[in-house]
């Protein structure tokens, strides 16, 4: 369990961050950027469910899930496997919770039309915050999947999976806040010229 009584130390005064394993790393490390954008994430997605708990209950329920499991996913990212025994039993993403997204998915979209045509964000206020938690959450995949390509850099593989099947999961839930798509945004190519 974590006990929070004590919230700055000035140990990070210095530029630098302790990861979950006590290994100090710069603050814009790729670790430290990887699992801050996952923070960030999260965040993005507490805003849209400002417009979800009410109107969206089911899907609220859905992204709470999703909020509890981007924080496990930041505990993995900054948990480094280095190799050396821990003192505990670290958090990771496992496949169940990429399996669960996926269930998610699965039943927000059996409802929808296929698209046409790529959808702009906004439609409503709910929609418009996730698809922005979607943008972050890409981010986020950019920043791990470029951390797991570092070769002195271990990242569990559920980790990309998961945030892959969560930026699926926003846009498919934007969708449905949408009224089921109805009232999507719809880009015209050219539009403009």
């Amino acid at each position: 369990m974590v006990k929070l009584n004590k919230i700055y130390t000035r140990k990070g005064d210095d530029g630098t961050t302790g990861l979950a394993t006590g290994a100090r790393r710069l603050k814009h490390d790729r670790r430290v950027e990887a699992y801050g954008t996952v923070d960030e994430a999260n965040s993005t997605i507490g805003l849209a469910r400002l417009h979800t708990s009410t109107l969206h209950p089911e899907i609220d329920a859905m992204l709470l899930r999703m909020q509890n499991d981007l924080f496990d996913l930041g505990a993995d990212l900054a948990t480094p496997e280095t190799g050396e025994p821990l003192p505990y039993e670290p958090l990771r993403i496992v496949a169940g919770q990429v399996a669960r997204i996926e269930a998610d998915i699965d039943a927000l979209n059996a409802g929808l039309q296929p698209l046409r045509s790529f959808v702009l964000p906004g439609g409503s206020a709910a929609s418009a915050y996730l698809h922005l938690a979607r943008t972050v959450v890409r981010r986020a995949e950019r920043i791990t999947v470029e951390l797991a390509r570092m070769p002195e850099e271990k990242v569990n593989p559920e980790v990309v999976k998961y945030l892959n099947r969560a930026s699926d999961f926003l846009f498919v839930a934007a969708r449905v806040v949408n009224d089921n798509g109805a009232a999507d945004v719809l880009w015209v190519p050219g539009k403009n010229r």
